[in-house]
């Protein structure tokens, strides 16, 4: 059974001004869609795989046949990774984290300014392709972490909690080599709902 491209679950401008059209368009029907393609291609021979979701392969790399691993850790995190990421954000999103996780962030960041100001160092010093994470690690603590191309958190046993992709392809139609812009941007999308319900999930 092919993994298939998740629908947007809003229209490819509702995130304007903030998020770009063109730039949903291209990110979700391009580089998204060929994640899940070249996922797909990768499995073909070996359908066992194929059958399982994508989070036990990414949970499981090192179990997965050496000549498809790279592919599967690439193609694969990159669909796990959209699949999250559009999901984070919302027209009309931004604020400030609601519930359990509001809490949690003041008790360990102090407050969520300084919380904000770290995600958003991290973000900005990926260096070249890759994402900044708010993640639940094994001790059940949140902790802010960076992860290289398409890598997800789920490959070294975290929970991710809020994604943030800083790819130049996320961003660049609008804001061309300025991440820092398109960092402060984003806070303005963020579906703190859905991060929250994400938050609770990651500590049952």
């Amino acid at each position: 059974m092919a993994y298939t491209l998740p629908p947007l679950p809003y229209a490819f401008d509702a995130l304007e001004p903030y998020i770009d059209t063109l730039t949903m368009e291209l990110h979700h029907d391009g580089h998204h869609a060929a994640y899940v393609a070249n996922l797909n291609k990768a499995l073909e021979p070996y359908p066992e795989f194929a059958q399982k979701p994508v989070i036990t392969l990414l949970k499981e790399l090192d179990s997965l046949p050496a000549d498809i691993r790279i592919a599967v850790r690439n193609n694969g995190g990159g669909h796990f990774n959209h699949s999250m990421f559009w999901l984070m954000m919302t027209k009309n999103g931004g604020g400030e984290p609601v519930g359990s996780l509001e809490k949690e962030i003041k008790k360990q960041f102090k407050d969520f300014t300084l919380f904000q100001e770290q995600f958003n160092a991290t973000a900005k010093t990926v260096f070249g392709s890759g994402w900044a994470w708010l993640v639940v690690d094994k001790q059940g603590q949140l902790k802010i972490m960076p992860t290289a191309n398409q890598d997800s958190p789920i490959s070294q046993g975290l929970i991710p909690v809020l994604g943030l992709d800083v790819w130049e392809h996320a961003y660049y139609v609008k804001y061309h080599n300025k991440r820092p812009d398109y960092i402060n941007a984003w806070w303005h999308v963020v579906d703190w709902d859905e991060i929250e319900d994400n938050y609770q999930h990651a500590i049952k």
